[in-house]
């Protein structure tokens, strides 16, 4: 899958390039690394300019920000996107940006205190990190390395202990501390070798029913070793891009559901040897993970389809009562899969503990009769109904 599971060394690791590249884009304005994206102005107005000019972003994930939630920014560089949701999650929420840019951190740490002076409350913080390791917060550990210098195998051996004690008693970002990860063009920045690790961290940290809002760029055909081995294209979001089926695939693997390509910008950003790389957005959720009970609940499938196959396998025909566990029938409740679907609660509620009858928490139909199992037959008369059909 273009590069996901590929772990050779030809592009082992990019940071360095990546870093040098943003540095100089914090301080100077270079239009190659961004595309035209429009935002809400009403949300623009109280950012610093110098914050605004240097936006390296495709798109705008901060639209799937609701107020109120916990939001955390992969790549947050100039902060513009967390100021943004700052404003949207209002001083109940909490936007985290991670970049590992020193640069960008102090463009965006500088004007924290301006954001939060205009909103009136401080709500957003930037850590210095990788976002493929969100375990491990390079501020504490360089203020351990000013402490403790790395020079010899002694001292390095000390500094992995150090660094899997930050890791496991200090993570920068914990497990399940999160609503919503955002992400604007970074994504495709990280080494093809440490991307499974970079979806697999994204997985770890949002909450069960949190979501996954990325846009980034994607290509219609694999990057060839030759693109892929050009610094220059790589730190340009070109190279490192995973590809349009690619992308879907990474979250689906990592444990998300609901994966959706909500944006998809028809004329490509950039074309190279003819390949077209372009800007899109993906929406994923965490949350089918747990056990199965039977609750005699049933869903139908609303259309326009005959037929419907989940992630699973599991398919639903129009129309048809499908019979699914407790965890399902809640999970189709909710976005993405709301609006799809019929949703019918048993005539009595089931209280005792009875497990789902297969391993694969597999669908069938669901006889009307066990929908209503437990309830008296009765006849109603038209005479006494207030409404008619």
């Amino acid at each position: 899958m273009d590069g996901l599971n590929d772990t050779h060394a030809t592009n082992a690791d990019v940071r360095a390039d990546v870093q040098d590249r943003y540095a100089a884009g914090a301080n100077a304005v270079e239009a190659a690394l961004c595309c035209p994206v429009d935002y809400d102005p009403q949300y623009l107005k109280i950012i610093p300019q110098e914050v605004l000019d240097r936006d390296y972003g495709c798109g705008d994930p901060s639209r799937y920000v609701r107020e109120g939630d916990v939001v955390l920014d992969l790549g947050s560089g100039g902060g513009k996107i967390c100021f943004i949701a700052s404003q949207i999650v209002g001083p109940y929420g909490k936007v985290i940006g991670v970049d590992m840019t020193d640069d960008m951190l102090e463009l965006s740490r500088s004007n924290a205190p301006v954001i939060a002076d205009q909103v009136g409350y401080a709500n957003v913080e930037f850590k210095r990190g990788h976002i493929e390791d969100l375990k491990t917060d390079l501020d504490q550990l360089n203020a351990w390395l000013a402490n403790n210098p790395v020079k010899n195998a002694g001292d390095m051996e000390a500094m992995e202990t150090e660094i899997l004690r930050l890791q496991t008693e200090l993570p920068m970002i914990p497990d399940n501390s999160v609503d919503v990860i955002v992400s604007n063009c970074v994504l495709n920045l990280v080494s093809d070798s440490k991307k499974k690790q970079l979806f697999a961290e994204m997985f770890r940290v949002l909450k069960v029913g949190g979501r996954v809002a990325v846009s980034d760029i994607i290509s219609d055909e694999d990057s060839p070793e030759e693109l892929k081995k050009d610094a220059r294209l790589w730190s340009g979001c070109i190279s490192g891009a995973l590809t349009e089926e690619g992308f879907g695939e990474a979250l689906e693997e990592a444990g998300f559901h609901g994966v959706v390509l909500d944006k998809f910008e028809m004329d490509p950003w950039q074309i190279v040897d003819g390949i077209e790389y372009r800007s899109a957005t993906y929406l994923a959720y965490k949350g089918k993970q747990g056990e199965c009970l039977e609750k005699n609940q049933a869903v139908i499938y609303k259309g326009p389809w005959r037929s419907i196959q989940d992630d699973d396998g599991h398919v639903f025909r129009r129309g048809e009562r499908a019979a699914v566990c407790e965890k399902t029938f809640n999970l189709l409740k909710k976005e993405p899969y709301a609006d799809m679907f019929i949703h019918i609660e048993p005539a009595i509620a089931i209280t005792e503990r009875i497990e789902w009858p297969t391993a694969d928490c597999g669908v069938r139909r669901r006889d009307p009769l066990e929908t209503k199992k437990g309830a008296p037959k009765i006849t109603t008369d038209p005479s006494q109904r207030e409404t008619c059909c």
